[in-house]
């Protein structure tokens, strides 16, 4: 959608941009640009607001003792014939998938890695600064015209596109999540809304016009009358810009426990515009620990003894290729949040290893392709599918065999706390918000990339365990002086390892202040962005 750029935001009544961006404001937010988001907002934050009210109502019920089962209500619709619609050329096979930040440089190499998508990242691998934002739509404005370019301004090397690149798909932001630049009528724009109308008001006849679409995917759903609010928006956003209906296509991070009781739903609600499902593992285990905050049955062992072939995982990951398929829709695997290890070729082998054995797994099973998170995994990931799926997809493996029962989604993995698992927690949640806060979403760390999503199980984990007086393995009690104490230490060598420098002048002392709060807090806050927002 074509624009003149410098238009002013006093042309919109109960309209007030918070913070001034220079060009790159004056390019993406003109008239035309700020009618649509405003629009946007005035039809449909309202019901946002009344989703989220539901989400309280619903873990206060959870807090109390309800445990959560497959929907009676819409049985008939579970055991109805129907599909979704028919995958568009570029999104028949999605074997490989490389996620990272709308970052310039990452853009050009993940659009140049192999993969067969790039999911570009406005969520958890990218902190939420107007700076970034607008950046990195800027970023994504450019790759969608073939004009994006970058030179390392250090040694001049230049990076641009290759002949043939991914296809792209972008990841706004949460329903949870707000945009407190843009404020209409005295209120903060939704960060979801804020994201994908920016996105597809300046890019969506751009990209038909070359031969794809406008595609997306869903983070942090936990129902399918969250999907259905997301339908809604398409179906209008379409008709507004005179875009045929059906052009969108979304895929729905299935991250939330309460979401993979309602997949089947879920996917009826965003048929027309449905391209399937992921298995969102990380953020699926920080909702699991979140949820049944209040039982202590459901107290988990360290993160790291937390992997897909835990039973409840498996069922989770097994029920998803099952209800995907019998409905035409892809299922797609999960993150590798392996990265190849430099200088010490042991290491970096055992880490391969790590990630073959979890691809192996998933192209067995049925999944029509996997996610990583690093270009230098998408060979081997590829090799794997490729071994088991010579066509595009998996479709046809309906998986009638698979019977997946409420209690299969809640067998709680058992295994112990360590000391050493308790300082991972505090090290890494320490670290990535640090990070974060300096405007940072993604952070390598210890050989694994680290999002908000690990950094969530991280502050969840040392809360629940504080909240239940779990013990570590040499018997000691985990309480709030105990915790205290290990954060202090893991200060002490945080100045050893990076410098006084660096801890000072990082984040790390509003980091240390935040993580601590929230990990000692009475009542478990719902995201830590949410908190951390007010800082940047």
């Amino acid at each position: 959608m074509k624009e003149t750029p410098g238009s002013t935001v006093e042309q919109h009544t109960g309209v007030q941009l918070t913070e001034s961006n220079g060009q790159a404001q004056a390019t993406l937010l003109g008239k035309q640009a700020l009618a649509f988001l405003v629009a946007l907002q005035r039809r449909f934050g309202n019901r946002r607001l009344e989703l989220l009210a539901a989400r309280e109502r619903r873990q206060a019920s959870l807090d109390a003792g309800e445990r959560p089962d497959f929907l009676p209500e819409t049985a008939s619709l579970r055991a109805a014939e129907w599909q979704v619609a028919s995958p568009p050329p570029d999104l028949s096979d999605r074997r490989v998938e490389i996620t990272g930040p709308v970052e310039r440089k990452m853009i050009i190499n993940a659009l140049n890695s192999g993969a067969n998508v790039f999911m570009a990242d406005c969520e958890d691998s990218s902190a939420p600064t107007w700076e970034n934002l607008l950046a990195g739509q800027n970023n994504l404005r450019d790759a969608v015209r073939r004009e994006i370019r970058f030179t390392n301004p250090v040694n001049g090397k230049l990076y641009q596109l290759n002949e043939t690149t991914a296809t792209l798909l972008v990841r706004p932001r949460g329903w949870h999540l707000l945009e407190q630049h843009l404020m209409v009528d005295g209120e903060p724009m939704s960060g979801s809304l804020f994201d994908f109308g920016l996105y597809f008001f300046h890019n969506a006849a751009e990209l038909i016009s070359r031969g794809t679409g406008p595609y997306f995917y869903l983070p942090k759903l936990q129902s399918h009358l969250e999907a259905r609010l997301w339908n809604d928006v398409f179906v209008w956003a379409q008709d507004e810009l005179q875009i045929p209906r059906g052009t969108i296509r979304a895929t729905v991070l299935i991250e939330h426990v309460l979401a993979a009781f309602e997949m089947d739903e879920i996917l009826y609600e965003l048929r027309e515009h449905s391209s399937g499902l992921n298995c969102g593992r990380w953020d699926y285990i920080f909702s699991f620990i979140k949820t049944f905050r209040e039982d202590r049955e459901f107290v988990m062992p360290d993160r790291g003894l937390v992997g897909m072939d835990k039973h409840f995982l498996r069922s989770y990951s097994q029920l998803l290729i099952r209800t995907c398929h019998r409905r035409g829709a892809h299922a797609m695997g999960g993150m590798a949040a392996q990265i190849p290890i430099k200088g010490d070729e042991a290491r970096n082998q055992a880490a391969m290893d790590k990630v073959r054995d979890d691809k192996r797994r998933e192209a067995a099973d049925g999944h029509d392709g996997t996610w990583v998170a690093h270009p230098g995994l998408v060979a081997l990931a590829r090799e794997e599918f490729d071994a088991v799926m010579p066509g595009p997809n998996q479709l046809e493996r309906l998986r009638g065999d698979v019977e997946i029962s409420p209690s299969d989604l809640l067998e709680v993995p058992q295994g112990p706390i360590t000391e050493a698992g308790l300082h991972q927690n505090l090290d890494v949640g320490l670290q990535y918000l640090a990070a974060w806060l300096g405007g940072t979403g993604c952070v390598p760390l210890y050989d694994l990339m680290e999002d908000a999503a690990t950094a969530e199980i991280s502050r969840t984990q040392v809360w629940q365990w504080i909240r239940h007086a779990a013990r570590l393995e040499d018997g000691r009690t985990i309480d709030r002086p105990l915790v205290r104490e290990a954060l202090d230490q893991t200060m002490n060598r945080l100045h050893e390892q990076l410098g006084d420098e660096r801890v000072q002048h990082g984040n790390f002392v509003l980091a240390k202040d935040l993580f601590e709060q929230l990990i000692t807090a009475e009542r478990l806050e719902e995201f830590l962005t949410l908190v951390a927002y007010q800082h940047i």
